[in-house]
């Protein structure tokens, strides 16, 4: 039974959510998120610091006292249209805090200003600026949730394609992975989803690509090769319309000889993770987080002959 302050939270985004259409104000949809992100508690102890990397805005979450030889890159979500390292600062400032490791957070190009495959390209400029700046991929941990965690698959394929090494693991938090919207949960998580109705994600999806690229592996990392990716840990409510997304990305890397580990939290709803410190479910998911990107650091540091931190 989840906890009577997640049943709050619960019901509060979906009131809110009901007022949002996807053919609103993209503007205001933006302004709207940043100053509700402006209201979360953020985690403590955390030093900030702004860079631009290969034209790229970014923000450094510091947590005192971590080994700042490891990086989380972590690509925010937002539907491809939305969200900021302002927006995600609080949630990926607990995960830092967590993973012990110093957390960069790119703010991409977003649609529809800049569609397919600009907001990619950044976050491919950025890993690659992290390695020609010498931090090895074995020190480098990439996540992203929602719209980000697609991101997170996009780049990760992209990468290994151009054959640049991949980083020491990737954790994805209800990832969008199938923008043409095949999966079975699109049906039978409708009833149960509190954000999101399947008859708008085409709205949302043509503000990113044209029709004929929903299913290209970059768009849609569903439908890619999945082999060669590095350890992956998923995260995903019971209750979303997405949770095919999820499921099915593990079944493609574990077929292809990788190892993909799936957490599906009862009852729970897109990014619930998001709310951390407003309902316990969210710090307990961001300690297995934690807990997964410490491990597969140290694992790769390990194999790569560096001493544990």
């Amino acid at each position: 039974m989840i906890s009577l302050r997640a049943r709050v939270v619960r019901l509060l985004t979906k009131q809110m959510f009901k007022k949002i259409s996807p053919t609103d104000h993209i503007p205001s949809k933006r302004a709207s998120w940043e100053d509700m992100a402006a209201r979360l508690k953020p985690a403590s102890d955390i030093r900030l610091r702004h860079a631009t990397i290969s034209g790229v805005d970014c923000d450094w979450l510091v947590p005192t006292g971590c080994d700042e030889s490891k990086v989380l890159l972590y690509l925010h979500g937002g539907a491809y249209i939305m969200g900021s390292s302002r927006t995600h600062r609080a949630m990926v400032g607990h995960i830092a805090k967590e993973s012990g490791a110093r957390a960069l957070l790119p703010n991409y190009r977003l649609a529809p200003e800049y569609p397919f495959p600009a907001g990619l390209d950044d976050c491919v400029a950025v890993y690659r600026a992290l390695l020609d700046g010498g931090i090895p991929p074995e020190r480098i941990a990439i996540a992203g949730d929602s719209a980000g965690g697609g991101m997170t698959m996009a780049t990760l394929l992209a990468l290994r394609d151009a054959g640049i090494a991949l980083p020491a693991a990737a954790c994805l938090l209800s990832p969008w992975l199938d923008l043409a919207a095949a999966g079975e949960s699109i049906h039978s998580r409708a009833d149960k989803d509190p954000w999101f109705n399947p008859h708008d994600m085409p709205i949302i999806v043509a503000y990113y690509c044209r029709e004929k690229q929903v299913k290209q592996p970059l768009v849609s990392p569903v439908y890619g090769d999945m082999r060669g990716m590095p350890p992956v840990l998923v995260q995903v409510g019971d209750h979303e319309i997405l949770l095919s997304d999820s499921t099915r990305i593990v079944d493609k890397i574990n077929a292809a000889g990788g190892q993909a580990t799936l957490q599906v939290w009862p009852d729970m709803w897109h990014v619930f993770q998001y709310f951390v410190g407003k309902m316990p479910e969210s710090m307990r998911a961001i300690e297995d987080i934690g807990a997964f990107l410490k491990l597969q650091l140290a694992t790769a540091a390990a194999r790569a002959g560096y001493k544990a931190a």
